[in-house]
């Protein structure tokens, strides 16, 4: 069976994924673009970038995935579902390049985008869209692309196989966090600790057989 994974994911040191308030000026909120710093400096965000440690782990996210879950505070701003013509934040050829699905309580019609993305929108647990995007992502790997509501629901449903989370020395005060209420999730991985130059410390989450 294909794997469900999670690559690229930051948070700040007090275990927030975002800030508040989210908007369309400000898709992180009050934390801007700190938590991403380290990524939009490599070689996979842009040609000028390093090839570094941050890189090397940065350039996982797009190996061997055949479809992309997101919640609907990834895909747009509050209130999206009202405008018919929002298409999400990344014009008109998003980078996922596969079936993408949304899950959102109002559902609206698939999307077919430039590049091989096309958005589809669901109202369905995790379990319910880890299946669809399975069959989907025709045998290769299922990536769940967050936000961080979605990724703890996904680990607190058990649907995880794999994570790369990325802890940045920043302190958010406020937000939306990963980590609550899903105590001893350690129990269920094998953890791996990477620190880089930059600052970031690269952790891996590796579902430990038979859990």
């Amino acid at each position: 069976m294909s794997l469900s994974r999670i690559h690229n994911f930051s948070i700040s040191l007090d275990g927030f994924a975002t800030g508040e308030p989210q908007s369309l000026e400000a898709p992180f909120g009050h934390a801007g673009h700190r938590l991403h710093d380290w990524m939009f400096a490599t070689r996979f965000w842009g040609a000028g970038g390093s090839e570094g440690l941050d890189n090397a782990f940065a350039e996982r996210h797009s190996h061997s995935i055949g479809a992309e879950i997101m919640g609907a505070n990834k895909f747009g701003p509050p209130g999206w579902q009202d405008d018919p013509d929002w298409t999400g934040w990344w014009g008109p050829n998003p980078p996922f390049h596969t079936p993408t699905f949304v899950l959102t309580h109002r559902p609206r019609s698939s999307m077919e985008m430039e590049g091989g993305t096309t958005f589809h929108f669901l109202d369905a647990t995790p379990a319910e869209a880890l299946a669809t995007a399975r069959e989907a992502a025709g045998g290769q790997d299922v990536r769940i692309g967050g936000g961080p509501t979605v990724v703890r629901d996904f680990l607190a449903a058990g649907l995880v196989d794999h994570m790369h989370l990325v802890q940045v020395p920043i302190l958010l005060g406020r937000g939306v966090r990963v980590w609550d209420g899903l105590d001893s999730l350690e129990q269920t991985y094998d953890i791996e600790s990477v620190s880089s130059p930059s600052g970031v410390t690269h952790l891996t989450f590796t579902r430990k057989l038979g859990s």
